[in-house]
């Protein structure tokens, strides 16, 4: 069965992304540059849907998340707090990695970046998940999708999303840019950016 109508977009900038320090499952607020953006998101969305209301709203539990949906709602014109919580859409765990940076991790686990650069669909920081682990988490999710849905997720999420969807390989999928300020749109089989 095809897929209903999906848009998904990835949370506001946060402090942590704008400093590229791995994040993962911290719950780092949105900025200012973050709210910016979700408010625009929320903006696009209003001129694509003719009913809100004929949409279920979902997002991921972490508060960057929550804050985007909140305000992508408010610029619908919906109450802010009447969404779900998905916890299978939550982000990618870099386990030890996270709060560090690349250079950080570099001065002193360059050994584990070179293996990530190897093989980064595969490869799992200590205590934390790989990308193939995300992948089946979120596919699982969206197998159970039936109606028309707006969703507030992750890069890493969107990542998996592309190489199920859009049919990027593994390693292609991992290393794509996704963007904080786009919203990506699913419907049945097709994919695309807007």
């Amino acid at each position: 069965m095809p897929l209903p109508l999906i848009y998904f977009f990835r949370h506001g900038q946060t402090d942590w992304n704008a400093e590229q320090r791995f994040q993962g499952q911290r719950d780092i607020p949105l900025n200012e540059t973050g709210r910016t953006q979700a408010a625009a998101n929320g903006r696009t969305l209003a001129s694509l849907l003719d009913d809100p209301l004929e949409f279920d709203f979902v997002s991921s539990p972490l508060s960057r998340t929550r804050q985007t949906m909140e305000i992508v709602r408010a610029e619908l014109g919906l109450p802010q707090a009447d969404y779900k919580l998905e916890p299978r859409i939550i982000e990618i765990d870099f386990g030890d990695w996270e709060g560090q940076t690349i250079a950080e991790l570099g001065a002193h686990r360059s050994h584990e970046l070179h293996q990530r650069a190897a093989d980064k669909w595969n490869y799992i920081p200590a205590g934390g998940e790989n990308y193939a682990v995300v992948h089946d988490r979120v596919v699982g999710w969206l197998n159970t999708v039936q109606r028309r849905s707006v969703v507030s997720c992750h890069g890493g999420i969107l990542r998996s999303l592309m190489h199920h969807l859009v049919g990027l390989s593994q390693e292609e999928a991992s290393m794509v840019n996704i963007p904080q300020d786009r919203i990506f749109r699913v419907d049945g089989t097709e994919a695309a950016w807007l």
